[in-house]
């Protein structure tokens, strides 16, 4: 087994890990439209002056005054940031991967653990974030540990919900690996249930996702739980 944090350090160990006969067919993206796959188009030139039309709106709305000095460029920062918090929409796996993926003959549990991530809630457009927990058991192919990384924060730069952001993860790795077995959990605190709302400020909320040997064997789940509860000793 090889076990990494988030910056890139691993260990070895060897647990028994049982073998997937059946294969693993992922369930269909939940971000659709009534059913279909919504259209998605990258943003032009024209909807960035109106991303900032619609922040001078919002300004107005709240009672503030556009013009004055300290919210002059504030327009302009928030469609700039916008822009990043959802760049996930402009990148594909495939691109992301570029062919880091080898033939190692390993078939122990691979775990990136403590991967920090930031999203945006698309219910009300505010911050989740928190620590995503990723791990596979591979079928001899083994991805680069930073692609695990990067996969994380292509799905959470977009407006999500974590339920789903938890399962594109999970059935990402799954699509370019074709492994035993993945297994995502994520545990974030939710800025529309800590800012508004209910307020419950130090509230978290834990999703989790298996997929192949993870979902149908108690033992490598237990195991799988048992090392991201873990606390390392190298710091």
């Amino acid at each position: 087994m090889t076990i990494a944090s988030s910056n890139g350090s691993n260990t070895s160990q060897s647990p028994l890990i049982p073998n997937l006969e059946d294969a693993v067919n992922p369930r269909p993206d939940r971000n659709t439209k009534a059913g279909s796959q919504p259209n998605l188009y990258p943003p032009s030139e024209e909807q960035m002056e109106q991303m900032k039309d619609a922040v001078r709106t919002m300004l107005l709305g709240v009672g503030e005054d556009p013009e004055r000095e300290g919210l002059l460029k504030t327009p302009k920062r928030v469609a700039e940031a916008m822009r990043f918090l959802t760049s996930g929409y402009g990148q594909s796996l495939e691109d992301l991967v570029n062919g880091a993926i080898f033939d190692e003959g390993h078939n122990e549990m691979v775990l990136v653990r403590d991967i920090n991530f930031f999203s945006l809630c698309e219910h009300h457009m505010l911050p989740f974030m928190g620590k995503a927990h990723v791990a596979y058991i591979p079928n001899q192919k083994v991805v680069g540990l930073s692609k695990l990384a990067r996969i994380v924060e292509m799905y959470s730069r977009r407006l999500q919900v974590q339920e789903r952001l938890n399962r594109q993860i999970a059935e990402a790795i799954q699509e370019i690996l074709e492994p035993q077995g993945v297994a995502v959990v994520m545990e974030a605190t939710h800025m529309c249930m800590v800012m508004r709302g209910v307020q419950k400020p130090g509230s978290w909320t834990v999703t989790s996702a298996m997929l192949g040997v993870f979902e149908q064997e108690q033992k490598t789940r237990e195991e799988f739980f048992s090392l991201i509860r873990h606390q390392p000793s190298f710091f």
